[in-house]
């Protein structure tokens, strides 16, 4: 059975779903603005962001499976316990997936995710003593 050697996705896909990502983290966050502001948009507001979350997390999800997949294919983990010479190929292996989670923005996302969620929290409070 041949192996697939793993690859890193051009830097444009991972900023595109980097965007997505936000774009559904903010809506979902909005919500609960609209609700005060404007109710009608809450749902259009909603699906935008479950729709986007969809494909963001699916896109994620095929991330981790190819991560687990080369370390499985390639008997990364029993080579490194057993102290194991690496090929050349597993040593491409090992780079793709530091240079994977090096080059994934998924901090920056998870960061701006948790400070949209205090600036969510807080309009709704602000916005609900304004009634």
């Amino acid at each position: 059975m041949e192996k697939h050697k793993p690859h890193i996705v051009p830097k444009y896909v991972t900023h595109l779903f980097f965007i997505l990502g936000l774009v559904s983290a903010i809506a979902f966050r909005a919500v609960i603005v609209f609700q005060h502001l404007e109710p009608a948009w809450i749902r259009p507001v909603w699906y935008i962001g479950v729709c986007g979350y969809m494909l963001f997390f699916y896109y994620r999800y095929r991330i981790a499976r190819k991560r687990k997949k080369a370390i499985e294919d390639f008997n990364l983990v029993e080579k490194l316990k057993a102290n194991a010479c690496l090929t050349e190929e597993d040593r491409s292996v090992v780079l793709y997936l530091l240079g994977s989670i090096k080059a994934s923005p998924e901090d920056k996302n998870y960061a701006l995710i948790f400070i949209m969620s205090i600036m969510a929290i807080a309009a709704d409070i602000v916005l609900a003593s304004l009634k």
